[in-house]
């Protein structure tokens, strides 16, 4: 099978996103930015063919009469337990490097060998629970994150029983996550995705006992590891670009790239907002997906992703908790700065002086928007359809204080909001790859029809 690959690379994320010969969208992938970008390019990158080739067992098992709408539970758990297979291997490469960062710490720094094999033995032991519990709460599914979480907990009781501090070993940890996160793990699919299945049918003894179901996954299991994926073709995007291994010709600008993937998902968008980890963007596209006019923000990273997940740490709370705590604000409080220290010192005065977190996070919010909407203004405003890309776009807040001010300043407007709004930069580097092999320089009209295959597409019909 022939695909088609875009590769965003962004501040604080990175994304693949693999089509088809037809503009179909195959698959998807996403990892946390590293220092070594390279390495966080080709995770994103292998995700979205493992992503592709599961999708290929899905319809494999439709065809034969066992579709994802009657056993959503079963592929939901056999995606996890594939999952759960990368983790294991990360956690093993995590534990190489801990123990290296130990034994080069002077006889005063370093913590006895067994200690820290006791703190692994915990992590693996508990891996699948702790996976499992991280991943179904909607919590972060990067490694860096659901490891950091599990080996705190695990020092602590550890370091309880042998009577020492737990600070030495979250210290190794902190010198070791770096490169055991750019450390390269080559995974093995077909034995990993066969893992998964035998874990999956455990829980499931029901479809265990169907023999058809049982011959059935495993004809399509087969299938999905024999399919020979063949890239033909990729193409670069995103903050860091140019640090791509790709050559110039097969690199394209953050807006040209949001700008087409909002069309190729929502064909009627003229207007795309973009907030991102790093930075805003105001872009206005003609019929074709064709920029036709920009405004960015400057290098300052205030009101973007960033800015948020200062915030957060700030109340020592998760990101995603932010747009649901604002939009339980039973006021607005007006926050005065725009620039991220200075809103973490005006958010602790504001504490101090006494006013709810809810209601300072209602004003930190609508900052964002009004930020975000001087900058379409001055792109040419906002035309219908409007869509609104990159990861800021799952806050709920957010959307709210979007839509309230799109109906005060330019009336009647569909607003489209997708559930995969952070790939959209991808996908429109993955068109671009696709483009080019047709030898097409511009978008074309009609090439395939629009992908509104994931559930939970919202288009908002703004009144005036």
């Amino acid at each position: 099978m022939d695909l088609y690959l875009g590769i965003d690379l962004g501040s604080t994320t990175s994304k693949a996103v693999a089509v088809g010969e037809d503009g179909r969208i195959l698959g998807r992938g996403i990892t946390n930015t590293r220092s070594n970008y390279r390495v966080a390019s080709d995770i994103a990158r292998e995700e979205a063919l493992h992503n592709a080739r599961f999708a290929h067992l899905a319809r494999a098992m439709e065809s034969r009469g066992y579709p994802a709408s009657r056993h959503e539970a079963i592929y939901s758990d056999l995606a996890l337990h594939f999952r759960l297979e990368g983790y294991l291997k990360r956690l093993d490469a995590l534990a190489r490097e801990c123990e290296r960062t130990n034994a080069a710490l002077s006889p005063e720094e370093a913590v006895p060998g067994e200690c820290l094999a006791e703190v692994f033995e915990i992590l693996r032991r508990e891996a699948p629970a702790t996976f499992d519990r991280q991943a179904r709460n909607d919590s972060s599914k990067f490694f860096r994150d659901i490891a950091g979480t599990a080996f705190a907990d695990a020092a602590e009781e550890v370091s309880t029983r042998w009577k020492l501090s737990s600070e030495p070993l979250v210290a190794i940890y902190e010198r070791s996550i770096v490169p055991a996160e750019n450390d390269r793990i080559e995974m093995d699919f077909g034995r990993s995705l066969t893992s998964a299945c035998a874990r999956t049918l455990e829980n499931h003894p029901e479809e265990r006992e169907n023999s058809g179901f049982v011959k059935a996954l495993e004809d399509a299991t087969k299938q999905a590891v024999a399919l020979d994926l063949v890239t033909k073709d990729m193409v670069g995007t995103g903050y860091g670009r140019q640090l791509l291994p790709f050559p110039e010709e097969s690199i394209r600008s953050e807006i040209l790239c949001h700008g087409l993937g909002a069309h190729r998902i929502f064909p009627e968008t003229r207007t795309v907002l973009d907030i991102g980890g790093q930075d805003t963007k105001a872009i206005q596209v003609n019929g074709e997906g064709v920029v036709t006019s920009f405004h960015m923000n400057d290098r300052c990273a205030a009101g973007c992703g960033r800015y948020l997940g200062y915030i957060a740490d700030e109340l020592a709370i998760s990101v995603k908790d932010l747009g649901p705590l604002a939009c339980k604000a039973d006021k607005t409080i007006r926050i005065s700065s725009t620039c991220t220290v200075f809103a973490g010192a005006e958010l602790r005065d504001l504490l101090n002086l006494g006013e709810k977190r809810e209601n300072i996070l209602a004003g930190l919010h609508r900052a964002i928007v009004l930020r975000a909407f001087s900058l379409l203004a001055r792109s040419g405003g906002v035309h219908n359809e409007f869509t609104f890309t990159g990861g800021v776009a799952k806050n709920v807040a957010v959307v709210q204080y979007t839509q309230e001010m799109v109906r005060r300043n330019y009336g009647a407007i569909t607003m489209n909001v997708h559930p995969d709004s952070i790939y959209m930069g991808a996908l429109g580097a993955a068109l671009f790859a696709l483009r080019a092999a047709r030898g097409e320089s511009l978008p074309a009209a009609g090439v395939a029809e629009p992908d509104r295959s994931t559930r939970g597409a919202r288009r908002m019909e703004i009144k005036a």
